[in-house]
């Protein structure tokens, strides 16, 4: 595996490798790796010639500073995982490296009503590092493919809104979201919770898991609320659980009664005693 700190020789090699008709897959990362983001890495080389991973906390999306500090950082076991998974080329830069004229954004994205609800209801400013992130990245590694987990569900949303919007030549894959055989979706994030706490986190799919086990029985607002009050009664601090599916236009809906389309719960809590918040997401119908 080849590891690069520098745009300079990234640039350099995956020149090569086009000149050579080499399809290009990316793995946009924050490290902490887990089995989650080697499914991506996985899905990557099915469907490539060359797996590229990148792993960089990037702090202009963080709309918290003590989360971007507290953010789990396990760099020499993300480098054994990749390499042991097969992964071609690991992007590993510095803030300076990404940001050499400073946080200041370059431009802004219209992600229109799409950053306004959700977590960009509660995380202003978030979407916007995302897209500026991501878009640097992108001009970097210009690949062919994109892969991304749907635990990130609206960010999913995002970026595919940001790949319309600058007319980018790249396909999104969205991957299934990986769970533990408790349920608990895999994220980076569950570094941070001890033994009771994460066990506590398991009523994060529960709450979706009723909602999916009860749809078509109440309404979608009981059964959000419902779903809310699991959560509250187990020392959470709920942020939303909704209901949506998604527009033609790659908008968020909230419909009000079970539809045929694809209906989504959605969820960001926060485990109390830990302070951490997780989101989650399941398809219900």
């Amino acid at each position: 595996m080849y590891l690069f700190k520098r745009r300079d020789d990234l640039e350099r090699h995956l020149s090569s490798a086009r000149k050579e008709g080499k399809r290009i897959g990316f793995v946009p990362t924050m490290g902490a790796l887990h089995q989650g983001h080697l499914s991506l890495i996985a899905a990557a080389k099915e469907n490539s010639d060359l797996v590229v991973c990148s792993i960089f906390v990037n702090p202009t999306q963080f709309n918290d500073p003590a989360d971007f500090e507290k953010y789990p950082i396990t760099i020499d076991q993300d480098v054994q995982l990749l390499a042991a998974a097969g992964n071609d080329v690991l992007f590993l830069p510095t803030v300076q490296e990404m940001y050499p004229n400073g946080l200041t954004p370059d431009m802004h994205y219209d992600f229109g009503e799409l950053e306004s609800v959700l977590e960009g209801a509660h995380r202003p400013g978030h979407f916007q590092g995302v897209g500026q992130v991501v878009h640097k990245l992108l001009g970097l590694v210009n690949p062919d493919k994109l892969f991304m987990g749907q635990k990130d569900f609206q960010q999913c949303l995002i970026i595919n809104r940001l790949i319309k919007l600058l007319d980018l030549k790249v396909e999104l894959v969205i991957c299934p979201t990986l769970r533990e055989t408790d349920g608990l979706a895999m994220s980076s994030r569950n570094l941070r919770l001890n033994p009771t706490e994460r066990q506590n986190a398991l009523h994060i799919s529960r709450a979706l898991t009723y909602i999916k086990d009860h749809i078509g029985s109440s309404p979608l607002n009981e059964l959000s609320q419902k779903g809310m009050s699991q959560l509250k009664d187990h020392g959470f601090d709920v942020d939303y659980l909704e209901m949506v599916s998604i527009l033609p236009d790659g908008n968020i809906a909230f419909p009000s009664v079970t539809g045929e389309e694809p209906l989504y719960a959605v969820v960001a809590a926060r485990e109390n005693s830990s302070g951490v918040r997780l989101i989650d997401n399941m398809q219900v119908n």
